[in-house]
């Protein structure tokens, strides 16, 4: 059998340790993952090898040549003009695959059983099988369902923490016959996860998933590489060594001198002719190449040092990457996380702090103290969208060079010359980082249109006036009063995609990002008459003639945190007296007790005035609370039932779109009125684009998030959403009290579970595996519907937090309570149990 080594990954995540080296030649424990890969193979009797190489291909060529001195026959595939992908470059080779052949990747380390594999494969009578694997956390690889008989019916390629389904993945390891290539197109980019398996799925062809025991460590960032190293160390994977155990879990090279007076704890890895001098202390879990030297009293706490490295007198490694042939003087300290790159210096005494990168062949001067990457700026998160945007604690996460990054970063997807919206809250904070924003995006060449403090669904309503690309909006989180919020939107005023997030995170963390020349430098404008724009739209769907004639009075409460209170000016003009409360704005966010307070002062405001109603609206315009005539609070579920009441009212057999949570009231309202539900995701993003997307939706959103009219702009707008109540009341004669009264009576409770990251995965294929598939649904965690009735429970993970959500739902308050209690102690249960396993795995190790 031939096995095809997919070698041709830059590892840009693993820079700079992969700035002169491709992914699959980066050492772990002295030898090339690329090397541990072919000793698996050929443990398996596989020693026909093709490797399929793009990035730097001669270093992997020079290393292994033609295989015989590892045992094998190695031949190459370069990919000369482009990379093809995981499944082009197979198809590239198609005239070499005649027979059942293997394709394993090159940036992997395993020990898996590939016989067994195989031997499962050609039994199934199999087209395509995936060697599938259980692990913590999932989110950043493939993850699959198999039925009983193992034959694959879904996978979802890198999901959202809120999209896990299973915690089974693709660990890129196939074992294909060679006529499922037929289906590839030749000379052109394609993977197998995103094209070739979805193919085969479609054409029913036999496609099954082997979950293999053992090992397997993707290692795709920094700290997996250090993770592979220690487990290796610890035996937790099959490998074969490079050099002789001395004594147990010590290794060490030929031609290597150890003072005796040197202090060694097991396991370690010492290479060829390294020289270990007086007094140094070496602690479990260190890796040292070949031809390393290493000075008197130097501490080495579990460092992964390269080929030819020199390490000085009394330096203090903890935990970091020292790359080939880098020299750390007397005294230096290289903390936890941190990586040198290739042929750097490090000045005596001096200090790179924790997590910082150090690009090849740099020099740090004596005594200096490293905060910040060399030359490439601040380290920061692995991802920096979260569930809706950037978010982080104001002046401390979000600081003014973080945004001046983020906004090149931004500038460098779009074109040189493009124009973006900036726009922003009152709040000095977001004044201060919105000038870096728009700093960091002039200096790439983008043009501003900065539209100052304005309330959000304006910046949105703008957007596709101004026809522009995108644009920004900076305010404070509405869910974390000490954070800030970060938001992107297109042209269209929708929340940009994943992918676009996916290209702003890239040019971020590679620095990717454009320079302008002097002359290309961006300019800044202030558009006018952008009120009268959204003023435009604001009438053109409203019938104003029902409210002029309705004498309505309401109240408006902004909370002290709306930027501009437009809604007042507007409703004067259509002849509606408006009271406004507190519209003034505070340089800090009110807390929940101080909002409620609020709350309770307008429902006592509505009631002495004799109002219609009252609105307390938050989130810079976007989200409000609504009190009605006898200064009841109508929110949440409440809230979105009697708006979706009153929108279909006006136009029934419309369309409406909620998230998956939101009650089953929502479908009772519909069926009185003829009218089609569309259930999303639950964030903001999925609510704007499914709006957008089909025909006829009247109304989008939640209580919680807010409401969309998609017909003046696809975002939410708490300001039209209250002149809208204004209007729907008039025309339909009742107050909203009586309205109220006429919702449907349906039980909606939730519960929040702690759950750690490392479970998340486990418990959603637990939850998939233990309902049969036609009680349940995956449009966002797991949803387990009653046949013939509105009866539900939802299971869903956290976007954001080490937490699980139960929501249940049913016109029966004691099914609700039961059936929450019994998911809740199910779900404790399993949490409990798979941190007890983890715990004894651990104690084994």
């Amino acid at each position: 059998m031939r096995a095809v080594l997919m070698a041709g990954g830059s590892g840009t995540r693993l820079r700079p340790l992969t700035c002169d080296l491709p992914k699959p030649m980066v050492p772990v424990l002295n030898r090339p993952i690329a090397e541990h890969i072919v000793n698996l193979l050929k443990r398996h009797h596989i020693t026909e090898v093709i490797a399929t190489v793009h990035y730097l291909p001669d270093v992997m060529r020079d290393y292994f040549h033609d295989g015989k001195d590892f045992g094998v026959q190695m031949t190459y595939a370069v990919e000369e003009d482009q990379p093809l992908g995981t499944a082009g470059c197979v198809k590239n080779i198609e005239d070499l695959l005649n027979d059942t052949f293997l394709v394993i990747s090159g940036d992997s380390i395993t020990d898996f059983d590939l016989s067994a594999a195989i031997e499962f494969h050609k039994q199934k009578g199999s087209k395509a099988t995936l060697v599938l694997a259980h692990i913590p956390n999932p989110v950043e690889f493939g993850v699959v369902i198999t039925d009983a008989e193992q034959r694959i019916v879904r996978f979802l390629e890198k999901p959202s923490a809120s999209e896990i389904f299973s915690d089974t993945v693709n660990t890129g390891t196939y074992i294909l016959e060679p006529e499922v290539l037929e289906y590839l197109p030749r000379d052109r980019e394609c993977d197998f996860s995103k094209d070739l398996f979805p193919l085969l799925l479609d054409k029913g062809e036999p496609m099954y998933g082997y979950i293999a025991e053992g090992y397997w460590c993707d290692v795709g960032h920094l700290e997996a590489y250090r993770e592979a190293q220690y487990d290796g160390l610890k035996g937790k994977v099959k490998m074969d060594f490079a050099y002789e155990e001395k004594s147990p879990g010590v290794r060490v090279g030929q031609n290597t001198y150890i003072d005796a007076t040197a202090q060694i704890e097991a396991p370690v890895t010492i290479g060829d002719n390294c020289r270990i001098g007086p007094r140094v202390n070496i602690e479990g879990g260190t890796v040292i190449g070949d031809n390393v030297s290493v000075g008197a009293d130097a501490n080495l706490k579990r460092p992964i040092v390269w080929n030819g490295a020199i390490v000085g007198e009394e330096v203090n490694l903890e935990a970091c990457v020292i790359s080939r042939g880098t020299r750390v003087d007397r005294r230096a300290k290289i903390l936890e996380g941190a990586v040198v790159g290739a042929l750097s210096t490090v000045g005596e005494e001096a200090q790179i702090s924790p997590g910082v990168r150090v690009w090849p062949s740099k020099r740090i001067e004596s005594g200096a103290i490293l905060n910040i990457n060399l030359i490439w700026g601040k380290t920061a998160h692995r991802n920096l969208f979260g569930q809706r945007g950037v978010s982080g604690l104001a002046n401390i996460d979000i600081t003014p060079e973080f945004a001046v990054k983020l906004g090149a970063a931004y500038g460098s997807t779009l074109k040189l010359g493009d124009r973006v919206i900036v726009s922003r809250d009152q709040r000095r904070i977001s004044r201060m980082v919105t000038r870096s924003l728009i700093s960091g995006l002039m200096s790439v060449g983008v043009n501003v249109q900065n539209l100052e403090a304005t309330a959000i669904p304006v910046s949105r309503s703008i957007a596709p006036i101004l026809e522009v690309p995108g644009g920004i909006h900076v305010r404070m989180n509405p869910d974390r009063p000490d954070c800030l919020l970060i938001e992107f939107f297109d042209g269209k005023g929708i929340n940009i995609k994943k992918a676009k997030e996916k290209k702003i995170e890239g040019a971020y963390f590679k620095e990717d990002i454009r320079r302008a020349q002097i002359s290309e430098i961006g300019n800044m404008v202030y558009p006018t008459q952008m009120l009268e724009n959204y003023s435009i739209g604001f009438e053109k769907h409203l019938n104003v003639e029902a409210i002029r004639n309705s004498n309505s009075k309401i109240v408006i409460d902004y909370a002290y945190s709306v930027s501009g209170a437009v809604l007042p000016r507007l409703l004067a003009d259509y002849g509606c007296d408006a009271v406004v409360l507190n519209a003034s704005l505070n340089q800090l966010a009110l807390d929940a007790r101080e909002r409620e307070d609020l709350l309770t002062q307008l429902g006592q405001v509505v009631e002495a005035l004799r109002a219609n109603f009252g609105v307390q609206v938050s989130a810079n315009g976007e989200q409000f609370i609504v009190v009605d005539e006898s200064g009841m609070p109508i929110r949440g579920e409440m809230l979105t039932a009697l708006m979706v009441h009153m929108i279909l009212t006006a136009h029934p057999r419309g369309t409406v779109v909620v998230p998956v949570h939101t009650s089953s009231a929502i479908e009772q309202i519909a069926r009185r009125h003829d009218a089609t539900v569309i259930r999303t995701k639950a964030n903001p993003t999925a609510l704007m684009e499914a709006c957008n997307n089909n025909s006829d939706v009247v109304l989008g959103g939640s209580g919680e998030m807010g409401f969309i009219f998609p017909q003046i702009h696809p975002g939410f707008d708490a300001m039209f959403s209250s002149a809208k109540l204004i209007e729907m009341e008039s025309l339909q004669g009742r107050s909203l009290g009586q309205i109220r009264a006429e919702l449907p009576r349906v039980y909606h409770r939730n519960h929040t579970i702690r759950c750690p990251w490392t479970v998340k995965g486990a418990l959603m294929r637990h939850m998939v595996e233990t309902h049969s598939s036609d009680e349940v649904e995956l449009i966002d965690g797991v949803k387990v519907c009653e046949p013939h009735s509105d009866n539900w429970v939802l299971v869903l993970p956290d976007a954001g937090e080490p937490l699980v959500h139960i929501f249940a739902n049913s016109e029966d308050r004691i099914w609700v309570d039961e059936t929450l209690r019994e998911y809740r102690t199910q779900i404790q249960d399993f949490v409990e149990e798979q941190q007890r396993g983890e715990s004894n795995t651990m104690d084994e190790v």
